[in-house]
């Protein structure tokens, strides 16, 4: 009979395989088709630093992103190694009227106001690190250069060395919460295998190993620069720049597919002006990782009910303009939505609500020139007159006085949502977005009241 073929496996992506054969006499004989695992060194740094299953256990986006992480991570440490030196200098390393005390003392007034700075940062900017990963990314590591230049140009100042080097403290501890949240934010993104810890471990094992380099070639450039402020200046910028350009390129080819509210702002555009839904590679490329989005109005999601009701006639209008109960929005100013929540929504709620915010925003935006709707956005022409206020209506708007007007808006826009929201929401899936989940940053204001009516009980 001779040997026949039973089963042939391979491990993952990679080349190893392995084919298992009978034999007349019955047994079984193992035999590898292609190399061993560990028998080239390329497989062997892949399984060393990649997160198992790579590339399918990752996001597509992986790989570039990993590789300017890894040349700003760099950057990053050279820059250090001279900040670490010009400090060191200026404590008094290498003086002989400095004492220990009064280094002593410098240095736990350093830690200690970047401790108190850890805490505020955290405390006031904490939950927008998941919803704007990127930009506060990048906003980390452009702190940590302004830090880095504080600490290099602080010897040369004496009298206010200790306070320079604090407020470089706060700096760095500020990148510490925001780069380390955001890391988290980005991880998740990477992770698709429900395999986070492999993603985050593999992650501190490049670190390493980039440190462990940069720390390399800090021993070779920390003899040329000691005696060389020219040098070291020159090196500071090179690196910087270029520790800037990597990072840059590091966030703008991550390609998140949930929602926040800067890529909800340029699909609603988008989808409005040509009534076709941009995929998640489209819309990320669009959004701003500098800069917060500009817009026309400031949408709050998750607001109390005090901040759309003043009076008892509007109650009654933000009933009327929400046939479904889960939602309900206001506009207090021409500038400001505010979006109250009942305590059953659920993300498709805050994305309708985002939506119909958006609509708003859409044509504030446009009230100045024609606005322009494409025509294949089902049922939008029908409405499409209904919300341009006359330009009495709009300058009593633009006054804060015409409540009436904004309510009208409000309720036209409501009219809108309604019918353009379901081939929308079709639209985001048909593209490739998550909408089981969102990073819009709803606050936690809750209400409860009754579908036909708001009920004199009230949970907050």
């Amino acid at each position: 009979m001779g040997e026949k073929t039973v089963c042939e496996e391979h491990y993952g992506s990679e080349s190893l395989q392995q084919r298992y054969t009978r034999l007349d006499d019955g047994t079984i004989v193992k035999r590898s088709i292609g190399g061993q695992r560990f028998s080239s060194l390329v497989q062997f740094f892949r399984s060393v630093f990649l997160p198992q299953g790579y590339p399918e256990s990752v996001s597509d986006d992986y790989l570039s992103y990993q590789i300017w992480d890894t040349v700003q991570a760099f950057c990053s440490s050279i820059t250090g190694t001279l900040a670490t030196q010009a400090v060191l200098k200026g404590v008094g390393v290498g003086d002989e009227t400095a004492t220990a005390a009064g280094a002593t003392i410098t240095w736990i007034l350093k830690d200690g106001t970047g401790m108190l700075g850890r805490i505020l940062f955290a405390w006031l900017q904490g939950t927008s690190l998941d919803c704007d990963a990127k930009r506060w990314r990048l906003f980390a590591d452009i702190v940590n250069d302004f830090s880095i230049f504080l600490e290099l140009v602080a010897p040369a100042f004496p009298l206010f060395f200790t306070g320079i080097v604090c407020v470089a403290g706060v700096g760095k501890a500020i990148v510490g919460v925001s780069g380390g949240a955001t890391r988290a934010a980005l991880t998740m993104h990477q992770a698709r295998r429900d395999n986070m810890a492999d993603v985050s471990a593999k992650d501190g094992s490049q670190e390493t190993l980039v440190n462990l380099m940069a720390l390399l070639a800090g021993l070779v450039v920390t003899p040329m620069v000691a005696d060389n402020p020219l040098l070291t200046w020159f090196l500071f910028f090179v690196f910087t720049c270029l520790h800037l350009f990597a990072n840059y390129n590091a966030v703008t080819c991550v390609v998140m597919e949930t929602l926040n509210q800067s890529r909800l702002h340029i699909l609603v555009s988008h989808y409005l002006r040509t009534g076709v839904v941009l995929n998640p590679a489209q819309a990320n490329v669009q959004e701003p990782v500098v800069f917060a989005q500009k817009k026309s109005t400031r949408i709050k999601l998750g607001s109390p009910m005090s901040s759309i009701i003043q009076r008892a006639t509007d109650l009654d209008s933000a009933i009327h303009s929400n046939s479904e109960g889960r939602y309900l929005l206001g506009m207090p100013t021409l500038t400001d939505i505010n979006i109250v929540l009942h305590q059953e929504s659920s993300h498709l709620d805050f994305i309708k609500s985002c939506f119909q915010a958006e609509i708003i925003d859409y044509v504030i935006e446009h009230r100045f020139s024609k606005l322009q709707v494409h025509s294949s956005v089902p049922c939008y022409d029908n409405q499409a007159h209904s919300l341009i206020p006359s330009d009495k209506a709009f300058q009593s708007m633009v006054e804060q006085a015409n409540h009436k007007a904004l309510w009208e808006l409000v309720d036209s826009s409501h009219e809108v949502a309604a019918q353009v929201f379901p081939s929308f929401h079709a639209g985001l899936a048909h593209a490739g977005w998550t909408t089981h989940r969102t990073q819009l940053g709803p606050d936690e204001w809750r209400a409860s009241w009754d579908i036909h009516g708001l009920s004199d009980k009230k949970s907050y």
